[in-house]
């Protein structure tokens, strides 16, 4: 050792108590200043000359500290030194704090002495603050932490640290990394701390494997940040590493990788077959050795599974990193009986995953779907998952996935990824099997729900188009309707039933039948969307009840457009509920696509539906559409929109050709989806075929009522339906001067496919049908309105109602 060179090291400029920065003194056992160190004066504002020889009590105390400051002085007598702060006073007069550190010096023959070391106390308490953390870092400090000399070799290492290599911490003194983790791994990580030593660049939270060589085979990954470490003269002193286990972590992000995977391979095919081998392919070799998948019999042939999930199976797919698997598993196709007390039948009754490890009793093997166990044994199978294959409530089959290459054992985590997987497959085979029973129901039933001919109306000519989806996408909901109002008015409905097949086709029925009937309610637009939106959410909550009866008849949701075009106002009202706004073409060609209020689609119950009312100029078109016309696969909506419009800007062609041009332009041979497509031309009635009068509520009303009716039907030569309408237009006008509770009565007469009388007033009272008694002096006027006319009803508007009337024109009189 005595030949050893020296190794002088720096102190750190940070440490209050280094020799060039400590105030130091020395006082004899008296407590006499006998030595004054020269960065002392800088500190405490005295000379040396002025306080050598003199007591130190007297010099550097105030009157009020001298007991505080004995009583420190006799734990140093007592105990051979001290560490605090204490209050002296400077050359100045200032009173302060100074981090004091005292030792007793002795020498042979002499008396004792005492050296002191002094700082300012903030910065001996932040000195104490850096060392009580760098204390916690290597005793308490959960993330790992290596001091590493520069050849690598461990200096020091936390708890943490020791705790993942499975060591004590003072066994890693000495060692390499090499000596604890696997060579591989280990090379890995010398490699990132060598060129944080030879850059001085930190390395921050790099992931990287850690398998310890004392088991080898359990993956473990570890997150390593590191930065070189050098004294205050930039000599390297080696590199520090923070470590934590992030193996869980790892783990789930490859989880969630696994199901993003799993996601984009399948169920890219509507076929039991091929979606029963991606899900295999996606399982083999990422989370097993070899996997099986197990249909039930019927769902192999696209048919309804058994609800208690009994029955034979049929294999569907086997994917097996272990060639001689062939000889343990029956192959693809082949058909099994599964005895009630397997594993496998267990986990389809109950609907839940089995786990068997290795050493679980004699399932453990024999679950291999009851093949050859003893085979399965010698290829060294040691666990065994098992999932059940369920979709919307019905058990599909199941999938078994086994190990033996991989050494370590399924988990819990394993086996709700295989679980998720499992999900995620079991709906696309459902969809596959529901396709095929439901593609040709549904074609059948969607060709009768839908219009037959189009009514001839006063207030539009209409032409319309309805296109079905590609066979891979299936019979839509998507419906349109031409709807004869009161009033010569026109309702025009297009709609869209959320999905495809024959739910979306039924449910597309009962909407357009529940359309019908609010239509024939004379409600505004944005009524008959709220009505439709409750219609929507209670069947949802219907068929939810009724899952059992009826597991796969769900109501997702739906889109509706519905206008009402009044041709002796020109004005359209339109209320929209998560549907695409229509296009309006003027006579001119110009085309707009108006700003209507966005409502939510049907089904989502509790928001409001707002109309708008539009002004038409005679002859405009009025285009409705759904989605499917405007959102080709992979296309830009917007240049959709530009081709609708420029098809459309040629109003004054034949609107049967104008529909089949937008079709062609906009369309694939193909559609992805369904798209129904109605065209309305605007047409006005003119004052020569409307008739209005306000009326006096009084008892004259009726009398002069019936005198405008009758010059008003001889005008237009309705001679023949003057007694009729005299006795039509009496009973309602009087009935408004009754029962309104005053206010002008507005009487209407409309000479269109037939003749339409109108009373209206400000009352919200509806007139009633009711049958008459004989001794009853009143009551049958509205029986004889019914039997005079055709139609009749009440429609009610923002302030009061309207009671209308329809009557058919005589022979050649039709307009």
């Amino acid at each position: 050792m005595a030949d050893a060179p020296t190794t002088p090291v720096s102190e750190s400029p940070d440490d209050p108590f280094s020799l060039g920065r400590a105030a130091t003194m020395v006082l004899d056992h008296r407590g006499t200043v006998v030595g004054w160190g020269k960065h002392t004066e800088a500190l405490l504002g005295h000379r040396a000359v002025d306080v050598t020889g003199k007591p130190a009590v007297d010099v550097l105390l105030a009157p009020r500290d001298r007991a505080v400051v004995a009583e420190a002085a006799a734990d140093c007598v007592r105990d051979g030194g001290w560490f605090g702060v204490v209050p002296v006073v400077r050359g100045d007069g200032r009173r302060i704090h100074v981090g004091i550190r005292a030792r007793l010096v002795a020498r042979p023959d002499a008396p004792q002495e005492w050296f002191l070391v002094g700082a300012p106390a903030e910065d001996v308490v932040q000195w104490e603050t850096d060392r009580s953390v760098l204390d916690g870092l290597f005793r308490r400090s959960p993330i790992g932490l290596a001091v590493h000399a520069p050849d690598l070799s461990v200096l020091r290492v936390n708890r943490a640290v020791a705790r993942i290599a499975g060591i004590q911490a003072d066994q890693a003194i000495g060692h390499r990394t090499g000596d604890f983790v696997v060579t591989e791994d280990a090379d890995t990580v010398e490699g990132g701390l060598r060129r944080v030593l030879e850059t001085g660049r930190p390395m921050i939270f790099t992931e990287q494997p850690c398998r310890l060589r004392s088991d080898p085979s359990d993956e473990r990954f570890v997150s390593v940040s590191a930065f070189r470490m050098t004294d205050s003269a930039g000599r390297v002193l080696g590199v520090t590493q923070l470590v934590e286990d992030v193996t869980e972590r790892h783990r789930a992000r490859v989880r969630l990788a696994l199901l993003n995977e799993a996601g984009r391979r399948i169920g890219t095919t509507l076929d039991v077959a091929t979606t029963a081998r991606e899900l295999a392919d996606v399982l083999v070799p990422e989370l097993a050795d070899c996997v099986s998948v197990d249909l039930l019999e019927p769902v192999s042939r696209g048919e309804e599974p058994s609800q208690d999930g009994s029955g034979p199976v049929c294999r569907a797919a086997v994917r097996s990193l272990v060639p001689e698997a062939a000889e343990a598993l029956h192959p693809a196709g082949h058909r099994i009986d599964l005895p009630p007390d397997s594993p496998q039948a267990r986990c389809l009754a109950e609907k839940r995953p089995v786990l068997l490890r290795h050493g679980q009793g004699p399932t453990g093997l024999t679950a291999l779907a009851q093949e050859r166990a003893a085979r399965a044994a010698e290829l060294g199978v040691h666990s065994v998952m098992m999932v059940p294959l369920v979709a919307r409530g019905l058990v599909l089959g199941l999938v078994v996935l086994w190990r033996t290459r991989r050494p370590e054992a399924f988990e819990d985590d394993d086996l709700t990824l295989a679980t998720e997987f499992a999900a995620r497959a079991a709906v696309c085979i459902d969809n596959a099997r529901r396709y095929t029973r439901q593609h040709q129901a549904a074609l059948s039933l969607q060709c009768r729900l839908l219009p037959g001919e189009v009514p001839d109306l006063p207030a539009v000519e209409v032409a319309h188009r309805y296109i079905p989806a590609g066979a891979a996408e299936g019979v839509g909901g998507d419906w349109f309707d031409i709807i004869p109002l009161s009033g010569a008015r026109a309702a025009l409905v297009v709609g869209d039933v959320i999905g495809h097949g024959i739910d979306a086709a039924a449910t597309m029925g009962r909407l357009r039948t529940a359309v019908h009937t609010l239509a024939e309610l004379d409600l505004e637009p944005e009524e008959v969307l709220s009505h439709l939106d409750d219609l929507v959410h209670r069947v949802a909550a219907e068929q939810e009840v009724n899952s059992r009866d009826f597991p796969n008849d769900q109501v997702t949701g739906a889109s509706c457009l519905y206008a009402v075009y009044d041709p002796v106002s020109r004005r359209c009202s339109l209320a929209r509920a998560g549907h695409p706004p229509p296009a309006v073409v003027t006579p001119d060609g110009r085309v707009s696509l108006p700003d209507l209020p966005a409502g939510p689609p049907l089904g989502l119950g509790g928001l409001p539906f707002e109309a708008a009312d539009l002004e038409l100029p005679e002859g405009s078109v009025l285009a409705l559409f759904t989605n499917g016309l405007i959102q080709p696969p992979g296309g830009d909506v917007d240049t959709a929109l530009a081709d609708l419009t420029r098809e459309l800007a040629h109003p004054g062609r034949p609107l049967p050709e104008l529909a089949r041009s937008v079709v062609e332009a906009l369309l694939p041979a193909r559609p992805h989806d369904d798209v129904a497509l109605l065209l309305a031309r605007t047409r006005v009635l003119g004052p020569e075929r409307v008739a209005t009068w306000t009326l006096p509520a009084d008892e004259q009303s009726a009398s002069m009522a019936r005198r405008l009716m009758t010059d008003q039907l001889t005008e237009w030569q309705l001679d023949d339906m003057v007694f009729s309408t005299e006795l039509v237009v009496s009973e309602l006008v009087t009935n408004a001067y009754r029962y309104a509770g005053g206010g002008d009565v507005t009487l209407r007469l409309i000479r269109g496919h037939s003749l339409i009388c109108e009373v209206s007033d400000t009352s919200n009272t509806s007139p009633h049908l009711r049958r008459a008694r004989s001794t009853d002096e009143g009551g049958r006027g509205l029986f004889l309105v019914a039997q005079l006319t055709e139609r009749w009803g009440t429609r009610y508007e923002r302030e009061g109602k309207t009671v209308w009337t329809e009557q058919p024109l005589p022979p050649g009189h039709a307009t």
